[in-house]
């Protein structure tokens, strides 16, 4: 932890600053300069009059602050004032601190504000301190009131005033937004009914426990990205290993819990969203540009006619006399020929996906919805804590037994609990359903509250002479709806898995489909309404691994825990050692979004580290639709 260095380099910097001969000028004794921590309450009482502010010292990321106000504060009460000055105690103090120990002067009074002289003696100093405060912004405040209002004499100017109260203010909400709570806001619909985009959500952190920062050192009140200028907001000169403090209670079974993305430790920086915020599934992003080179590639074609002549030169060969016509009607050679292709992309899949990789580095990328092409800003590497922050329902806990069948999810064999505002996508058939907004209103389906699009019922088909309306219900308007329309039929849609029976071999293009899906292996059938029986890991936990499962642990194994993973024809290598075994070093959760039709969740990413735990979402604080306005019913509702 090379954050450990910083804590040793200020208990070193008292001694370095010659504090035991200044403290004396100070009218303190010489040895309170030499008791660590002690030293710095001296120093604080002795620059600012506030010595308390050395505890706030103890905070990663605070304490560097806190160093720099430390040092300005005591040399100005030394007559060092002016911009250099200023700067010189914010970053390097040393050659000023050398030149106060070896003088005999006292130190001097507070400032005399209703003294020019003094004031203009320091005067660029404070617009320094208040820039680096909040830049612009607190000088916009600051020089706006001062333009109004007339200065008192014997009262601080308002470039200091400002100063001082922003650096305290900006400290104070650091530490609650790093180890308390932390606002944030629902940027898509993943957990509608639940949650609506447009809530605004306390997050606490105490819960179970605050995460210590892994990169302490960052711009204040922001995450990872500094708004307007879209620049990173932290440094990884200072890091830490994942810390986590004592919490109230672990992560409950159905808690709604905000962590940072698992798939993130790559994104694509998309200069479209906000700050570039990205909710895209990096990996996927791989396996869709791999997808899009190989269709629009020569191997393609090449593939499709060879298969289309090997299965035509079959069919002749056991039917001869059958002319061409009976022989596709016989056989789909198109179908065949496509199958054919499949199986050739999935031979050479590792050879396309880093054709994507580079073409993902290139700047560019293909749209996951078939629109335009995004010139986005590359691929960056962002550490565990500054990946976006996400929110999900946590459906299950280390250790437990997960499978989903026909969109219902079992837990260690039984049904998972329902929540009250979860829901599930319905073909209705034999409905007829008024399009008025007070049908809408009277189910719950107003497109501000998760329900539809256009004020109707999501979206009309007609499928094989079949027409149907497309609804995504929870249990409660699904029984209301079938009281009201008995005659109606509501069949859950499905995306089944291509069989159940193991010695039936899916063919090439289901393999592919199943690339979409966790754990992006094109053996493993899973889709969003089904999913293979597997266990989470824990922590302590050990397994046997080979080749018929590594592909569930592929990212723990590597992204997560840092290990280095060969799968080699002998065997699987770790660390360059060869081995049938692991043992996992952290616990893990699988998260579903309540909006299960409509969320990327646990389904498409995996499993959910604890070092990627941020807190557990207690309040809807405040609600504002983006097409509606404020939804004043959802004001401190608290979630469950």
């Amino acid at each position: 932890m090379n954050i450990l260095y910083f804590y040793l380099f200020l208990l070193v910097h008292p001694y370095l600053s010659l504090w035991w001969k200044s403290f004396e000028q100070a009218g303190r004794k010489s040895w309170e300069a030499l008791i660590p921590g002690y030293n710095y309450f001296i120093a604080f009482r002795i620059g600012c009059q506030k010595p308390w502010w050395s505890l706030l010292m103890i905070f990663p990321g605070v304490h560097l602050a806190m160093w720099s106000v430390a040092n300005t504060s005591y040399i100005r009460r030394f007559g060092y004032y002016s911009l250099v000055d200023t700067l010189q105690g914010v970053f390097f103090p040393y050659i000023i601190m050398a030149k106060i120990a070896k003088s005999t002067d006292d130190i001097l009074p507070e400032t005399n504000w209703a003294n020019s002289g003094e004031m203009g003696k320091r005067e660029w100093g404070d617009h320094l301190a208040l820039f680096l405060a909040l830049p612009v912004i607190g000088h916009a405040i600051a020089l706006g009131i001062g333009a109004v209002t007339r200065h008192k004499p014997g009262k601080k100017s308002k470039v200091k005033e400002w100063g001082d109260s922003l650096i305290f203010a900006l400290v104070a909400a650091s530490i609650i937004r790093t180890y308390v709570f932390e606002p944030f806001q629902i940027p898509t619909g993943s957990m509608e009914k639940t949650l609506l985009v447009g809530d605004f959500l306390f997050v606490n952190k105490l819960a179970y426990g605050a995460k210590v920062p892994v990169t302490p050192l960052s711009y204040p009140l922001v995450h990872n990205t500094v708004p307007w200028v879209n620049i990173k907001s932290y440094t990884s000169l200072e890091k830490t290993d994942y810390t986590r403090l004592p919490g109230f209670s672990n992560i409950e079974r159905y808690d709604v819990v905000v962590f940072n993305y698992p798939s993130g430790d790559t994104a694509i920086y998309d200069p479209r969203m906000p700050n570039g915020l990205m909710g895209h599934d990096y990996h996927g992003y791989v396996l869709n540009e791999a997808m899009f080179l190989y269709e629009t590639s020569d191997d393609r074609a090449a593939y499709y006619s060879e298969g289309y002549n090997h299965y035509k030169d079959s069919i002749e060969k056991v039917n001869p006399s059958l002319s061409e016509d009976q022989r596709m009607g016989q056989k789909d050679l198109d179908s065949l020929a496509k199958n054919y292709v499949y199986k050739m992309y999935l031979k050479d899949l590792d050879k396309w996906k880093e054709e994507g990789r580079k073409y993902l580095a290139s700047g560019k990328a293909h749209d996951m919805g078939g629109g335009p092409i995004i010139e986005h800003y590359g691929v960056i590497y962002r550490p565990v804590d500054k990946r976006e922050n996400y929110i999900k329902r946590c459906v299950g806990i280390p250790g437990d037994w997960m499978e989903i069948k026909e969109s219902v999810l079992f837990v260690n064999g039984k049904p998972a609990k329902v929540a009250e505002f979860q829901n599930l996508r319905y073909k209705v058939f034999n409905i007829k359903v008024p399009t008025d907004t007070k049908m809408v209103e009277k189910y719950g389906l107003e497109k501000h509250r998760g329900g539809t699009v256009n004020g109707d019922f999501y979206f009309f088909t007609e499928s094989q002479n079949l027409s149907y309306w497309v609804m995504d219900l929870t249990d409660k308007q699904l029984k209301k709806l079938q009281k009201d329309f008995p005659d109606a039929q509501f069949v859950l849609d499905i995306v089944p898995q291509y069989s159940d029976d193991p010695s039936i071999k899916p063919t090439a293009m289901q393999m592919v489909d199943n690339l979409g899906k966790f754990p992006k292996d094109a053996s493993i059938n899973n889709t969003n309404t089904d999913f293979t029986k597997f266990q989470i890991p824990f922590k302590g936990q050990k397994i046997k691994i080979d080749k018929s499962n590594i592909a569930w642990y592929r990212r723990i194994i590597t992204a997560y825990e840092g290990h280095k993973l060969q799968e080699k024809k002998d065997g699987i290598y770790i660390d360059g050692k060869k081995t049938s075994t692991y043992t996992f070093g952290m616990n893990y959760y699988w998260m579903m979004g309540d909006n299960r039709y409509n969320s990327a969740d646990s389904r498409v990413w995996g499993f959910v580290p604890e070092d990627h735990i941020v807190g557990k979402a207690s309040m809807v604080w405040f609600s504002k639709d983006p097409y509606q306005g404020v939804r004043w019913d959802r004001m401190f509702n608290i979630i469950e």
